[in-house]
């Protein structure tokens, strides 16, 4: 089921042999950008027409009424509603220690420099629907926009097809505090959200991931608005010696290719005989999946298991793979955790199921895919708030720093640069000129 490579000793993974795409095809983005200019053009009407076309719904409203979530919430169970609670307070406690504050400092002579730290005004969060619903992504982007002080936060969800928006998405936006619900997804709802329309005020920044006509929008729209990342299908890199338990391995690369046919899972290990044991215990809890067919497909499309003769080739490929979620299954996963450089989320031992972190640990389950773990990091309150830098000078701090500052503008060739200090300069010579004059008088 899973396609193997073995590497051998002195040998690096190849890549290319992943098949996997790093960016958005081309033929995704045209559609896309139409889609987004004909929302940008005409608005409402324009995010109605492909909500019935794409949705089969036809819409006379976007906005979710108070009364619709109150609806919604008096369907959804009270062990639902707990545990919810309990996942919004461990994902709140964990982004309140990302808070930065500003800082300032100064320097002799009178300079005072520091940074100024302000939320975000106004923020739009996409939640997927589709094939599942995902109140814990509601969670998990709304609350650190809150921990970081967001005024305002949107949210857009694709309707169901009778026109409602699933009942414990609705319940996990109430327990995140998001108030304004619109019943619209797909690129018409990032267009619509980035522009702006007669029903939905524009947002500064769009969080949250989606399907591939969702990201392509969302890469269309950058520098109109802010965007977190480009999100691509989900992935599990499973690290793994002889002490792994086979079922745990096989469990938790089904847990991401359930997801999507698109999934990557990779098992990268230095025993011999555990991916055969993986394959066993997958074709065993393959019949039990009510989403095997999906799962199946995900397995043995996107899913390598890796071979390697030693720890150090198996820790060059987990960094050359730099997955979304990382698990380490071995006899001793802390001793490794340093040696870790590229990873989204790392799970370590055989009791940290990735799940755990998809719901209820606390840290954020919108991670970097498709190697962007490379140079990426997990969405964060820093995602939600931006930073201004902050400088004063007095007239003696101009008068030690200015001239260095006009040589480097002189060999720039910026002249105006340099000339805005030395007018101040000259301008201080006059004022000390006439002071000086007055105490002669």
């Amino acid at each position: 089921m899973l396609r193997h490579i073995e590497l051998q000793r002195g040998e690096r993974l190849n890549e290319k042999s992943l098949a996997r795409s790093g960016g958005v095809d081309a033929e995704i983005i045209a559609a896309t950008s139409r889609i987004v200019d004909d929302v940008r053009d005409r608005g409402d009407a324009a995010v109605l027409e492909y909500t019935a076309r794409f949705d089969k719904v036809e819409l006379t409203a976007m906005l979710v009424t108070e009364d619709e979530i109150e609806m919604a919430i008096a369907q959804v169970d009270d062990e639902f509603l707990d545990a919810i609670s309990v996942a919004a307070g461990a994902i709140a406690d964990f982004h309140a220690r990302q808070v930065t504050q500003s800082w300032f400092t100064t320097q002799e002579g009178g300079v005072f420099l520091g940074q100024k730290v302000t939320p975000i005004r106004r923020v739009g969060i996409y939640v997927p629907g589709g094939r599942a619903c995902y109140p814990s992504s509601v969670l998990m982007n709304a609350i650190p926009a809150q921990v970081a002080g967001v005024d305002e936060i949107v949210m857009v969800v694709p309707p169901d097809a009778d026109g409602t928006v699933n009942p414990h998405t609705l319940a996990a936006a109430r327990e995140a505090g998001v108030e304004e619900i619109y019943k619209i997804g797909g690129a018409q709802a990032v267009a619509a959200l980035a522009y702006g329309t007669d029903t939905i005020p524009r947002v500064d920044k769009i969080v949250g991931p989606g399907n591939a006509f969702v990201t392509a929008a969302k890469k269309l729209v950058m520098g109109e608005c802010g965007i977190d990342m480009l999100a691509g299908p989900s992935e599990v890199l499973v690290l793994a010696d002889e002490t792994a338990i086979p079922h745990f391995v096989a469990i938790d690369l089904m847990a991401q290719a359930e997801h999507d046919p698109r999934a990557a899972t990779y098992l990268v290990t230095t025993d011999p005989e555990l991916p055969a044991a993986v394959e066993d215990a997958l074709d065993t809890l393959l019949e039990l999946s009510p989403r095997g067919e999906i799962t199946r497909r995900s397995l043995e499309d996107n899913g390598v298991s890796i071979l390697c003769p030693d720890i150090v080739a198996a820790l060059d490929t987990v960094d050359l793979i730099a997955p979304e979620h990382l698990e380490i299954q071995m006899a001793e996963p802390f001793e490794i955790l340093g040696s870790i450089r590229n990873a989204g989320a790392i799970f370590l031992g055989p009791w940290t199921p990735e799940s755990v972190g998809d719901y209820v640990a606390g840290p954020n389950h919108v991670l970097p895919t498709g190697g962007t773990a490379r140079f990426s990091s997990p969405l964060s309150v820093d995602d939600f708030v931006k930073k201004s830098s902050v400088l004063s000078y007095s007239y003696e701090a101009l008068e030690m720093d200015g001239p260095t500052a006009m040589i480097m503008a002189e060999r720039e060739g910026l002249w105006a640069h340099g000339t805005a200090v030395a007018l101040r300069l000259e301008a201080l010579e006059d004022i000390a000129g006439d002071f000086i004059d007055a105490e002669d008088e």
